[in-house]
């Protein structure tokens, strides 16, 4: 009879074997770049602190009233009256002091944040769609369509950005939002163009592209499936930068006059510079406010491009 007890102890021992036996390691899943980049980000102490100050000025553009319940183009003329600031009565009215219509110098910079944000965002919306459109087909097509697309650029590229947008401006009596944003957008789509038309030009002669155009595949597929994803991190990088310069252009716009019409940080910079021996701090809190926000943008742009730009690891 065969020998049941030495079968079992042999078959136990090699399971015992079998468990403290290494095993092999699974492979890791690979990473794509978007991947990679978040991981950076999440690392990255200027990322995290860009995004808490860009998340607290999203939070005073939508909801303004969880800051102040002043009104910020009413004021006591009578009573406050180039009021010092009381530093000490922390989120109250009189804060930051009063200007010299007498309004609440801290409720116009908590309502002027958003002015200025509306303003940024837009813009860099609208010239990343501009811009983004006529770089891919600038650099998709090549040829005549490139040439004379990149002549057009150029021309909008000479004229001097601030100077155009003041003489746009300037036409408009009653200059809103929408208004400025169009007048920034309109000379300011052509950086991104030329960021795009590169990345295409790179971009159209993988051999991923080649295969599908070989398959058959139309070119707006070819475009918008296979080339777009693949050139958008070098315009992020632009965009996220270029919103703070838009930012700092509107208030240098609305400090000139040719800005914006309502409440704004250019404007109550520019009404401060005329009260400056008397009362600074009409102009310093809307100039901080202003410095931390473009600051801000500036930091996430550069964290940004550090993630996606394999050359900076």
């Amino acid at each position: 009879m065969p020998d049941f007890t030495k079968t079992a102890v042999v078959a136990q021992d090699a399971a015992v074997a079998a468990e403290i036996a290494p095993q092999p390691a699974k492979p890791e899943k690979a990473r794509s770049l978007w991947g990679d980049a978040w991981a950076d980000l999440r690392r990255s102490w200027i990322f995290l602190i860009s995004s808490a100050l860009i998340f607290i000025l999203l939070l005073i553009t939508f909801f303004p009233g969880m800051f102040t319940g002043t009104d910020p183009i009413l004021g006591d003329l009578a009573k406050n009256y180039l009021q010092k600031p009381r530093l000490g009565n922390i989120g109250s009215p009189d804060w930051l002091g009063y200007d010299q219509q007498g309004r609440s110098v801290y409720a116009r910079v908590i309502y002027g944040t958003r002015a200025s944000i509306a303003v940024g965002f837009g813009t860099t919306l609208s010239v990343t769609l501009l811009g983004g459109v006529v770089g891919m087909i600038a650099g998709y097509f090549g040829g005549v369509v490139d040439a004379v697309l990149s002549r057009l650029t150029d021309v909008f590229f000479g004229i001097p950005f601030l100077l155009g947008t003041m003489v746009v401006l300037n036409s408009f009596q009653d200059r809103t939002t929408w208004v400025v944003i169009g007048a920034l957008g309109f000379f300011g789509w052509t950086q991104i163009a030329r960021v795009m038309r590169g990345a295409v030009i790179t971009t159209k002669q993988s051999d991923y592209v080649q295969a599908a155009k070989a398959l058959g595949a139309s070119t707006p597929r070819v475009m918008f499936r296979h080339i777009l994803p693949n050139t958008l991190a070098p315009v992020i990088v632009v965009a996220t930068i270029s919103l703070g310069v838009y930012i700092a252009a509107e208030a240098t716009l609305s400090f000139l006059g040719l800005g914006l019409t309502g409440v704004s940080w250019g404007n109550d910079i520019s009404d401060g510079g005329n009260q400056i021996r008397v009362a600074q701090w009409i102009m310093l809190y809307p100039s901080i406010m202003l410095s931390i926000t473009v600051l801000a943008f500036i930091m996430l742009g550069e964290a940004v491009r550090n993630a996606l730009d394999p050359k900076m690891r």
